[in-house]
């Protein structure tokens, strides 16, 4: 992997618009979750962003984490014995969560790139795929979420309708108010476009 100097202009700007994102409050409740899920063997990193990425930049507690959301003798990911110190190990650990991830309902849209984590582009990224799987956790309500329920939103889930045919067929005689209604309506008072009013004195 090739040394990336420091950015300039544009790029400098654009990369400080993405770490004004990450949220330094959000960064606690995160690792408060992740100790509660995983165990206190995981350690706790320096607080700020650079403690948060090298805590996490390995991908084994990443993959400690999603493990801890599945039953026993189904967990997605392996985990090694020794935290990989390859860099290609450690980016093909961090990729494997994020399959594990996606796995569990994650959105591609909530999910991070793994230049974002290893290379700290992009932190808030991290955080959201974080509270998105966090707020997948809470919603599945399976017995495998540790901590308090109140620290992610929940989902909003499928609430399916049955109607009898019965039912179906008294609502095609029923005209919403979306529609309209003409009572009351006349054109008393309109003019045709264009033409101008007439005032009589």
């Amino acid at each position: 992997m090739a040394n990336k100097g420091p950015s300039y202009g544009m790029s400098r700007e654009v990369q400080s618009k993405i770490e004004k994102k990450y949220d330094e409050e959000l960064e606690e409740r995160l690792v408060e979750w992740i100790i509660m899920q995983c165990g206190s063997d995981v350690g706790r990193p320096d607080r700020g962003r650079l403690g948060f990425q090298v805590w996490l930049k390995n991908g084994v507690i990443l993959s400690k984490l999603v493990n801890s959301l599945y039953p026993e003798g189904s967990k997605p990911v392996k985990v090694p014995e020794n935290p990989p110190s390859m860099v290609f190990k450690q980016m093909e650990q961090v990729a494997q969560f994020l399959k594990a991830a996606e796995g569990y309902g994650v959105t591609k849209t909530d999910m991070f790139q793994t230049v974002d984590l290893f290379e700290g582009k992009d932190l808030a990224a991290v955080q959201r795929t974080l509270m998105a799987l966090g707020s997948l956790a809470v919603t599945k309500n399976d017995g495998h979420y540790r901590g308090d329920p109140n620290w992610f939103m929940k989902k909003a889930q499928e609430h399916k309708r049955e109607f009898t045919e019965s039912q179906l067929q008294e609502g095609k005689h029923v005209i919403g108010l979306q529609m309209g209604s003409n009572r009351g309506a006349s054109q008393a008072g309109m003019t045709g476009y264009g033409r101008p009013r007439q005032i009589i004195s």
